[in-house]
């Protein structure tokens, strides 16, 4: 450490003063923006009356300025708005209740069916909204309440809740693999196409492992009071319910895959198509419409607040020569590039307790792309994805934070679903529910790592075509 150059010294205090900062409760957009530019004119002194060599004057300032000019002229993240604007307005459709009440029929005389619809209901909500927080308050508020009466053991029920509604991250149209795309310089449609089968795959594994419960401990997966037979009548109404979701999924990834649309385009489809959904099932009107517009404006403002902010931290970080400081530190680490890349998802995966996904996408991405693309990995992209060792990082980085933010104790999805649950559920009984499916998601990542063709055969495939 002691032979390390002036410059690098900067790089150090800046992480470690955003580091403490973050703990003052100020919001990340100020704390990463405030560290920038307090480290911008520390560089700028020290280059004048010490020996460090940044390079940073006035001229750093105006390439931020359009640094900050791109950002808001990038048609990709016009994508971001839209995607949360369909997700909140799906909310209001109440398209989550008709399923839920539909599908339990169809899987009221399995151990554990209703567990397994709210996984399907999770998978679904997933491929619509794309929300996290959404998703897991949404499935809380309908399936607790229902899953207590049925006398679940609570912490499956509280496991299969927080679990389910993590999907909405990886599977797409996810607005993290809208970010996480922009950042890396790949293709979204390369990612939303590899994310499908790592997002099916995680489903597949819950479900195995609640029909393996309810087999197993059939007393803590009972089935309903009122089971019965399954009826023509009640797989007719689960594909009444699913149809129209479906169609609007197949509106805006189709239209992606297929090359019909660019990402921002199937955007404007989704977020039209839901308020349609809406007006449908007539839980659309002015006030719901102001609601999710106010929604929507808010937690864009929120990301983009946060764009502006590591903009800032990234320029100076890189003119102070952090990017060389790291990419020195992990290849002079001697693990080999898949041992760098395992250092790299733990180092993720122990960010995700105390960032959210979206600024560990701003800050760590940009700074790790060109380390991977410098490690020479093998990966094949069948001669039609460009960059496969990107896309397929870019999903080991989803996975990852989606398993931490499960895990505790400071797991977001954690957090969410404490907040709808009645009174009797302790945040300790949401500990021990996750844990098996902490497990099952880094079974899935260890599958997709060990695999890379889980991730790059189909978007070859669909495009190769």
């Amino acid at each position: 450490m002691m032979g390390l150059e002036p410059e690098s010294w900067l790089v150090i205090g800046m992480f470690s003063t955003f580091i403490l900062l973050l703990f003052t409760g100020f919001p990340v957009a100020w704390v990463l923006a405030g560290t920038g530019i307090l480290f911008a004119g520390v560089a700028y002194l020290t280059d004048n009356y010490w020996e460090t060599a940044t390079g940073i004057d006035y001229n750093s300032l105006g390439l931020l300025v359009g640094r900050i000019y791109d950002i808001m002229n990038n048609w990709v993240l016009v994508a971001l708005p839209m995607f949360i604007f369909m997700g909140l307005m799906l909310d209001k459709s109440g398209v989550a209740e008709r399923m839920m009440h539909s599908m339990q029929k169809l899987f009221g005389n399995v151990k554990g069916g209703l567990a397994i619809t709210v996984t399907l209901i999770g998978i679904i909500l997933a491929a619509s909204t794309g929300i996290i927080g959404a998703s897991v308050v949404l499935l809380g508020v309908m399936s607790l309440p229902v899953m207590m009466k049925q006398r679940y053991n609570k912490s499956l029920a509280l496991g299969t809740v927080a679990a389910s509604g993590c999907l909405g991250i990886l599977i797409p149209p996810s607005i993290m693999l809208v970010i996480m795309g922009d950042q890396l310089g790949v293709s979204v449609g390369d990612l939303f196409m590899g994310a499908v089968f790592p997002g099916l795959i995680l489903g597949v594994l819950y479900m195995a492992y609640i029909l393996i419960y309810g087999l197993l401990r059939p007393e803590d997966a009972p089935l309903a009071n009122d089971h019965r037979g399954v009826t023509w009548a009640d797989i007719g109404r689960v594909f009444l319910d699913i149809i129209p979701p479906a169609i609007l999924i197949f509106a805006v990834l189709g239209s992606i895959f297929m090359g019909i649309a660019t990402v921002t385009e199937a955007s404007g489809v989704g977020a039209f198509g839901a308020a349609v959904l809406a007006a449908a099932y007539k839980r659309f009107d002015f006030a719901v419409l102001k609601e999710v517009t106010i929604n929507t404006m808010n937690t864009s403002a929120y990301i983009f607040a946060i764009f502006v902010g590591a903009t800032v931290f990234a320029l100076v970080l890189r003119e102070c020569g952090g990017d060389e400081l790291i990419e020195s530190v992990l290849t002079g680490m001697g693990l080999g590039p898949y041992g760098l890349i395992i250092f790299v998802l733990s180092v993720v995966f122990l960010l995700g307790f105390f960032l959210d996904w979206i600024e560990i996408s701003l800050i760590i991405l940009p700074l790790l792309g060109p380390v991977i693309k410098g490690l020479g990995l093998d990966i094949d992209g069948y001669g039609v994805v460009d960059n496969p060792e990107l896309v397929w990082f870019a999903l080991l980085v989803a996975v990852t934070l989606q398993t931490s933010f499960l895990t505790p104790p400071v797991g977001f999805a954690l957090f969410y679903l404490k907040g709808v649950c009645p009174p009797e559920v302790k945040l300790v009984d949401i500990y021990k529910g996750v844990v098996p499916f902490i497990l099952l998601q880094l079974v899935g990542l260890a599958l997709v790592f060990i695999f890379p063709a889980l991730v790059t055969w189909l978007p070859a495939v669909a495009y190769g075509n």
